[in-house]
């Protein structure tokens, strides 16, 4: 059996801190994705951001030793919400909000793209999934 051995990529420095974790493919949709989420990061109330695919992530957190919180509880949201999905039937779903009682959180499935954004409790998320959509 083969192994073939993977481009790893990992830079902080493309969009001013934020971490990048690339495997060598092109993705237009993923950059496109990146753009708008670096906007929507400059919103007020906007606490951080990770996009990820099957062969990149992007995260913009200014807490660096959060990262691995914020990835886990993102992930375990979407992976929560298609379970809940299929249990009850339900087509793909788009996008999921949690909240808390100071923070919540936005989930969505784009294609191969895994969004998460979390922000303090006050902000409007329905302008960033229109944003997003767009």
């Amino acid at each position: 059996m083969l192994k073939q051995k993977a481009n790893l990529e990992i830079s902080t420095e493309p969009l001013d801190g934020v971490a990048v974790i690339s495997v060598g493919e092109d993705n237009s949709v993923f950059a496109s994705l990146a753009a708008s989420l670096a906007e929507i990061r400059k919103l007020k109330g906007v606490i951080c951001f990770i996009l990820r695919s099957d062969t990149s992530a992007l995260i913009d957190l200014t807490e660096q030793e959060k990262i691995i919180e914020y990835a886990i509880l993102s992930s375990q949201i979407s992976e929560s919400s298609s379970e809940i999905g299929k249990q009850f039937n339900l087509a793909d779903i788009e996008s999921v909000l949690v909240e808390g009682k100071c923070v919540k959180v936005l989930c969505m499935s784009i294609g191969d793209n895994r969004i998460g954004i979390f922000m303090e409790r006050t902000a409007t998320h329905a302008s960033m999934i229109k944003r997003i959509l767009l």
